[in-house]
């Protein structure tokens, strides 16, 4: 299943994500719920490989405005209710006979990946009801300042930090994300050996990491003036950069947590931390080796060497390959999670 080729091999990659936009194979059927998530993986693919004419662009942003909930009537907004964007028609529920909405299928880690997908695709956001966005998702942050990623009964981590302020980013809108509590929770989060866990008092994680920093510099609390000087005003550098230049293993490849096997994806998300914060001195030859080994004949990537691609992993093994700076990748936006020239 393995290339054997030291080149990155483009066209197949291109390929690849083709493939996934138009028919998603039927390994990924137990996924339906999440099938937004997975057309941003495919579609920001194609962005970073340079390859967004291969998509139908009308099609594909009719498709994600399907997806998203409006309120009938302004009153709506009052319920406590999110309104954003399903992860698919499957949670695109009807309005009740009484026409109230109850039960709401928006979920935020989804508002981010179809803001993303229509930001990518150049579709005007002028045709969203932004407002509602920005003025119900404060209805998610809780009192400690995390994020549950639906309207009740849900979790409460980074991750929803970070999507919170990446939409907010997107939408140049922070009304709907109080940045001190925010950050205040994020800091919680820090583990003693540097690194960030999902929530207060858990291990450390590359992913957790990255939805730490990122959510910091989208909400300006560490700006371009700090990283320069390697210092912050509200974390202390040093243990953070330590922590994620160690998840680097012999075999070139990036772990996400101390013992832990190397994984393609995490050379995006310790990588990305790295980069965000101006301090990339890993090994990328070693990186690009490791990465090669994941990379599948057929296209796309695998989470370790010799094994089959899927998705996910073959987006952020394409990620790597932008950060490692392959020639004709485009630049990543490592804060937004997507290319450049759609990034802040």
């Amino acid at each position: 299943m393995v290339s054997e080729s030291k080149l990155f091999d483009r066209e197949s990659h291109v390929k690849f994500f083709v493939m996934m936009v138009d028919t998603l194979p039927y390994h990924y059927q137990r996924e339906d719920i999440h099938r937004l998530t997975l057309a941003y993986f495919a579609v920001s693919g194609l962005a970073i490989l340079n390859a967004l004419d291969r998509v139908d662009k009308e099609r594909l942003a009719n498709w994600v405005l399907s997806l998203q909930v409006i309120p009938r009537e302004k009153q709506a907004l009052e319920h406590g209710h999110f309104f954003g964007f399903c992860g698919s028609s499957t949670f695109k529920l009807p309005i009740d006979t009484t026409g109230v909405l109850n039960h709401n299928g928006s979920h935020l880690a989804s508002t981010y990946c179809a803001l993303a997908i229509l930001k990518m695709i150049g579709h005007e956001f002028s045709t969203i009801v932004c407002e509602f966005i920005s003025t119900t998702m404060k209805c998610l942050q809780q009192p400690d300042g995390s994020f549950m990623s639906i309207r009740t009964g849900a979790e409460t981590d980074l991750r929803f930090v970070f999507c919170a302020a990446a939409i907010s980013s997107m939408l140049n809108d922070w009304s709907g994300l109080n940045k001190i509590k925010a950050k205040d929770y994020i800091l919680s989060c820090q583990s003693y050996d540097g690194g960030f866990g999902l929530i207060p008092g858990a291990e450390s994680h590359g992913g957790a990491t990255y939805c730490a920093i990122s959510a910091l510099r989208l909400m300006g609390f560490i700006d371009d003036n700090f990283v320069s000087q390697c210092t912050s005003s509200v974390i202390d550098m040093q243990p953070v950069l330590e922590w994620s230049l160690q998840r680097q293993t012999a075999d070139g490849g990036f772990q996400g947590r101390p013992n832990k096997a190397s994984d393609t994806c995490y050379a995006f998300w310790v990588g990305g931390v790295l980069r965000m914060l101006g301090a990339d001195h890993f090994d990328k030859n070693s990186l690009r080796e490791f990465l090669l080994t994941c990379q599948s004949k057929f296209g796309g990537f695998s989470k370790h060497p010799w094994d089959f691609p899927d998705l996910y992993h073959s987006y952020y093994g394409v990620c790597a390959f932008s950060l490692l700076q392959e020639p004709g990748l485009v630049p990543l936006c490592f804060e937004l999670g997507m290319p450049e020239p759609f990034g802040i």
